[in-house]
This record gives structure tokens, C-alpha cells and sequence, in this order.
């Protein structure tokens, strides 16, 4: 593992004044979209981010409140062990694993190191718009493709539209609409790039889904980056843990603008627990997946258009101005998700409890028959 080092704090420095500049850069529409949850009641239905309800696991929670003296000092011993654990699982040897304070960060890290003026952005629409924002500031023409008509990354027209790539960015299961893009079309997509370019495949959503990942790419040593987090099937979204997996110099590349530090405790060992425990990702998928199919037949019964979904959220079509129904929602104390600017009536909604989609559906069809 990367130590902090002289060379870690310039790099840190490089990456405050690239957000600073991203920050000073962002249109209106880019703030809206990046704004802060809305003020709401403590009884509030929240499922308007892609969070996991059930919060962190009980041995994650002991893990926490066992280091919580500790917390005063820096500690790469545990990280080392958070980084060894997940590579034994997961068969890498962990040179190919770095520890981040979950996924954006080292997104818009690898946006800096990956992407220039001669060297495009590369992402579907709609899709997660964090790399998006950040393409401007180091001056990278970002290019955004339509998914398929199955909701997919449409691997062959990113080729086609971006000669000049440096970096494809591709999250799967896709945010927002919560659907797959097949391995073969990834594999497709990393055979024909162009040869100094970089796939960077975000699995936030992949333990939701029965979806093979593409670390088995990493391991043959292609040219990709896979983001990982702790946020999601986890439950960790306020703790902020996750990894970069690659080829070690690619890693490095990748972090070179601010993903080098060292980690909060907490989130280490929560996450070492979390990785620990054999159940848990296949009984919070199992979980997720009934909530959201009761959730969809429900729509289904009532007319109502979704975008099948494989990860812990979906896309509803309301039929009229999506952010007219998000406003409506929010007086009846259920807050949903945003809307994107290519799918202006559809909104996305997150799974929660089933007491909370409960309270959904009888918002929602208030909503939508006022």
C-alpha cells in the first residue's frame, strides 16, 4: 500500500485547488443537481439517495465502536488489513488494491490523471454526472452517448463518437436507471478503445445484481480501473470507504491527484467486518430485490411505467415535470430522487424498507391522481 509522503501532500494540494476550480466552475443546473438533501421532518420517508436503510451491520457497528478510542491516530496497519482481506477474497494480490474514502473521489481523481484537451470524457446518458462536472476543469471534451434501447452502456457508438478518448467511464448497474451492461460489451469496449486509453468501470450497484464482475479484466491486466464502495449492499454511505482495483502503476496513476492519505478508522474496520461476514451481501441482496419486485408489481397494478432495475434503486415515469412531482412528494414527507435532464418526466426513486415503499406508493398515487 501507498504511503502518505511528501509526494502524497502535493498531489492532495493538486486535487484541493482542481475542486476548488471544479466547485467555482459549476453552472446553476450542475449545483441543483449536486444540491444537498431538502430540509425535511425526522419522520421524513428518505428515498431520494441511493443509500441502504438497514445501515451498517452489527459486527461493523461493534468494529466502530470498539477503535472509536483509537480514532486520534493514524492507523495503515488496519488498512493494510482491510486491502489483504478484500484481495484474498476476491483472488488479487494487493499491490492491485488501494483504499479510498469510498468511490467519487478517485472517480474524479481518475478523471484529472486519464483525460486533457486532447483526451475526451466518455459516458452514457443519462449516467452518474460527477466525471462529467469534472472533465471541464482539466479542459477534456466530454462526450455523451444514449443508452441502448435495453438501458445500456452502447459500447460501440462511445467508440465510434470519442477517436480521442482517454477515459470511458462506465457504472454497472448504470445510475440512475439501474440496469446492466453485458461483461462481453465491456470486454468489447476494452479490445477496440484507443490504445492509450483507460476503461474505468464503477460497481457501487454490483452486489445488488447477479452480474459477473469485470475484475477478472484487471487481473489479465487490461487497461481498467474498477471503483468499488462500502456506501451501498454495505450500508456505510455516511462512514466512506471504498477501493481502486488495477494493474499497480495504473492504480497509482489513477490516485496520483489526491486519492493518496490515510483513511478514517472507522470505515476501515467496518468495512474489514463487513467483508468478514459471509452473509451479508447475498442476504441484503436477497432483501433489496423482494422490496423492489413488490415495489414494481405494485406499478405494475397501477399503470405505472419503471425501468426494470437490478441495483437498489429505479426510474418511474410521472408522466409530467418530473421535479413538479419531487415537490408534491416532498409536502406528502416521502423525498425522492432527482430527475435528469434527458428524462425530464421520469424520477428516480431509491428501495427502501417496505414500511417505506409502503408510504411511497400511498404518496405517490396521491400525487399522481391530484
Amino acid at each position: 500500500m501507498p504511503r502518505f509522503s511528501r509526494r502524497s501532500f502535493l498531489h492532495l494540494s493538486a486535487a484541493a485547488s482542481a475542486v476548488a476550480a471544479f466547485r467555482g466552475g459549476l453552472t446553476e443546473p450542475m449545483l441543483a443537481a449536486a444540491a444537498r438533501r431538502r430540509p425535511h421532518a425526522l419522520d421524513a420517508v428518505m428515498i431520494d439517495s441511493n443509500e441502504n436503510p438497514l445501515g451498517p451491520c452489527s459486527a461493523a457497528c461493534d468494529a466502530m465502536s470498539t477503535i472509536l478510542p483509537l480514532g486520534g491516530r493514524y492507523s495503515d496497519n488496519l488498512t493494510d488489513d482491510l486491502v489483504n482481506t478484500f484481495a484474498q477474497i476476491e483472488g488479487l494480490t494487493p499491490d492491485y488494491v488501494r483504499a479510498t474514502v469510498g468511490s467519487t473521489p478517485p472517480l474524479l481523481s481518475s478523471v484529472m490523471a486519464f483525460t486533457s484537451p486532447k483526451k475526451s470524457f466518455v459516458t452514457a446518458d443519462p449516467g452518474f454526472e460527477a466525471g462529467l462536472h469534472m472533465a471541464p476543469v482539466v479542459g477534456a471534451r466530454v462526450v455523451s452517448v444514449p443508452l441502448t434501447k435495453t438501458y445500456a452502456h452502447d459500447v460501440k457508438a462511445m467508440l465510434a463518437s470519442a477517436p480521442d478518448a482517454g477515459l470511458f467511464y462506465v457504472c454497472n448497474p448504470n445510475n440512475p436507471t439501474g440496469t446492466l451492461t453485458p461483461h462481453s460489451d465491456i470486454e468489447y469496449l476494452v479490445a477496440n478503445k484507443p490504445k492509450d486509453a483507460i476503461v474505468l468501470v464503477d460497481e457501487a450497484y454490483i452486489h445488488f445484481s447477479e452480474a459477473p464482475s469485470v475484475l477478472d479484466l484487471v487481473k489479465a491486466g487490461k487497461d481498467v480501473v474498477v471503483l468499488r464502495t462500502f456506501s451501498k449492499v454495505y450500508g456505510m454511505a455516511g462512514i466512506r470507504c471504498g477501493f481502486v482495483i488495477a494493474r499497480p502503476e495504473l492504480a497509482d496513476k489513477a490516485l496520483e491527484h489526491g486519492g493518496l492519505n490515510f483513511m478514517p478508522v472507522t470505515g476501515v474496520v467496518a468495512a474489514t467486518a463487513s467483508l468478514k461476514h459471509p452473509q451479508l451481501v447475498p442476504e441484503r441482496r436477497r432483501v433489496n430485490a423482494s422490496i423492489r419486485q413488490q415495489t414494481f408489481q405494485w406499478l405494475d397494478r397501477n399503470g405505472y411505467n419503471y425501468i426494470p432495475s437490478e441495483a437498489n434503486f429505479f426510474l418511474v415515469d410521472t408522466k409530467r415535470p418530473g421535479q413538479d412531482v419531487r415537490d408534491a412528494m416532498a409536502k406528502e414527507n416521502v423525498l425522492i430522487g432527482r430527475v435528469w435532464p434527458v428524462l425530464p418526466t421520469w424520477v428516480r426513486v431509491t428501495v427502501g424498507t417496505e414500511g417505506e415503499m409502503e408510504k411511497f406508493q400511498a404518496a405517490f398515487q396521491k400525487v399522481m391522481k391530484s
